[in-house]
């Protein structure tokens, strides 16, 4: 059984990523919140911090990731960077903006039935011999962790830790880091009810898996993954306090306060942590990471934050 993340592990990751990567200064306060703008990281998201860890200790010459949209970005990207071949499964649903963005990568883009994701790629894997860079890997869990390791250097204060969840390698890294330095700070995961598999995973103390069926209802495209990753649950069950969800509407109203008084522009996958912080359970200094930005602007001008665009 692979072991869980250590100190050691996420110190080697934020070490080879550290010129790869940007690091996000937080955001506020307003009021007790903070933010975690990984919107701002390179290719749109949090995920280039795990997919530039992981294969950069890879020594294939073909990468192969299956996603919603933003790992297969980040690992398009990362597979850029390291001079490597990259395919990616992507479903029939996601965004256009997602797909031609790994598309601008050079990778070679398969795009299948949602529920087809997972078989497809495996097909694939057997027959190119391509090196599967999963979401929620170990090596791509102690990339995400380095969010959790800079939220308390930045803040050391801080109380709570809100963290989106889709397969589980957001929240386990950010546990890993964050338990590691402060064993009393809350790490909740967020998700949309209607793909409400963790929390329920946590609540029953056994991995529970959702038909795509039910999380593709959700706005939240980033987050509609079915079940969470082996590796991810064995971290989330010994290291996050809890996982809540929340609604539709309250995704929406999360877009717009972010809009509204940080003038970041999130996708709705990015905006569910601020919307449960949104909903008064948590008390004292909050981070509510914006796990991601890859979305058409929608807002005036004088607010607008491109968020797909590279920071250099």
């Amino acid at each position: 059984m692979t072991s869980l993340v250590t100190p050691a592990d996420l110190r080697s990751a934020a070490e080879r990523i550290r010129r790869a990567v940007h690091r996000t200064p937080l955001l506020g306060p307003v009021g007790d919140l903070w933010l975690k703008p990984e919107h701002r990281q390179r290719t749109g998201s949090f995920k280039a911090r795990g997919a530039l860890n992981a294969v950069a200790r890879l020594t294939a010459s073909h990468v192969l990731a299956q996603s919603s949209g933003n790992h297969g970005r980040a690992v398009a990207y990362a597979a850029a960077q390291h001079g490597l071949r990259a395919t990616v499964v992507l479903p029939a649903t996601a965004p256009a903006l997602k797909v031609e963005a790994v598309r601008t990568l050079g990778a070679h883009v398969v795009i299948v039935p949602p529920a087809l994701r997972e078989r497809t790629t495996a097909e694939l894997a057997a027959r190119t011999g391509a090196t599967v860079v999963g979401s929620a890997d170990f090596d791509v869990i102690a990339g995400h962790g380095t969010v959790g390791t800079e939220i308390v250097a930045e803040l050391p204060e801080v109380r709570t830790v809100l963290v989106p969840v889709c397969n589980g390698g957001l929240l386990a890294g950010v546990a890993a880091a964050v338990k590691a330095v402060s064993p009393g700070t809350r790490v909740v995961g967020v998700e949309p009810a209607l793909a409400g598999d963790a929390a329920e995973s946590l609540r029953l103390g056994r991995l529970v898996r959702w038909p795509v069926e039910r999380t593709y209802r959700t706005i939240a495209d980033g987050l509609r993954a079915p079940v969470l990753g082996e590796l991810a649950w064995r971290h989330i069950k010994v290291l996050v306090d809890d996982i809540v969800t929340i609604d539709e509407d309250e995704i929406v109203a999360a877009r717009e306060f972010l809009s509204d008084r940080f003038g970041v522009l999130a996708e709705p996958s990015g905006a569910v942590a601020t919307a449960a912080h949104l909903t008064g359970r948590w008390r004292g200094p909050t981070v509510a990471i914006v796990s991601g930005g890859n979305v058409a602007a929608t807002v005036p001008a004088a607010r607008r934050e491109w968020v797909s665009v590279e920071h250099g």
